[in-house]
């Protein structure tokens, strides 16, 4: 991973975000990727490492500002076969901003099991290219700037359904992330990815994210295959499979909220 980590951690645990955390919609505002890094991490911290965290949710209930953020968790249950826990990210004011839920499945030793065959995506025929997800409404270097990206050969960055392999940066510049934390920039990536209109013509924020992992990722590049569906209502939805370089991985979900941007 290069660059920049995503957030600085001060002493009484205040998240503030930099450069690389800065959203496109706002100059003073997170991309909600990073943030359910810091969820997701809450999450595991909480549970232990005994148990896969298997489904992340989140309600994105409000912009997430650079200036500062507090994560809090709680183990709700905590039983042989799974854990659940409630995390919740407050602004410096106290307003809640992502009130979210998590799944973490006892780890066991089966050995090999059936499972459906899936061909895995080449990540040695991709090729770097230039960065997808920099469209913003402002110039502050911002999220997709500090991602290394490459994309499958031949696939043309029009509107529509693509992949895109990417490298991100860590959550804490002092701080290995965990192998589905490193995950969770890219799952909150689908409707940027996947964009049926320029991000500079029809805004597509999402309301939530529900991230359901099957296997926990073995590599630093994760690809992302995803789709967008949008509709007169104003109301859409993304839909992203997940992989790392042997297989995917997980799933990841958003509704999107759809609005005209006047430039």
């Amino acid at each position: 991973m290069t660059g920049l980590a995503y957030f600085t951690e001060t002493r009484d645990g205040l998240f503030l975000g930099n450069d690389p955390a800065r959203g496109p919609w706002s100059v003073d505002h997170c991309h909600a990727g990073p943030v359910t890094g810091l969820v997701a991490r809450a999450a595991e911290a909480a549970v232990g490492p005994d148990k896969m965290l298997t489904r992340l949710t989140l309600d994105v209930l409000r912009p997430l500002p650079l200036a500062g953020l507090r994560v809090s968790s709680e183990t709700v249950r905590n039983t042989r076969t799974l854990a659940t826990t409630k995390v919740e990210v407050h602004d410096l004011d106290g307003t809640l901003c992502i009130a979210a839920t998590s799944m973490h499945l006892t780890r066991k030793e089966l050995g090999d099991v059936p499972t459906a065959p899936v061909t895995p995506l080449r990540f040695e025929d991709a090729e770097p290219g230039d960065p997808l997800l920099i469209g913003s409404l402002h110039d502050k270097p911002a999220f997709g700037s500090f991602i290394e990206m490459a994309y499958p050969k031949g696939q043309e960055l029009k509107p529509g359904p693509k992949t895109i392999w990417m490298r991100v940066p860590p959550l804490l510049a002092d701080e290995v992330p965990s192998p589905i934390q490193s995950m969770c920039a890219l799952a909150d990536c689908g409707n940027g990815i996947s964009w049926n209109e320029p991000p500079t013509r029809l805004g597509f924020m999402n309301t939530d994210l529900t991230l359901q992992v099957h296997r926990e990722p073995e590599s630093d590049w994760l690809a992302s295959e995803s789709l967008s569906h949008w509709h007169g209502t104003g109301v859409g939805m993304s839909q992203s499979i997940l992989h790392d370089t042997q297989g995917p991985v997980a799933t990841a979900l958003q509704t999107l909220v759809l609005h005209p941007l006047n430039r």
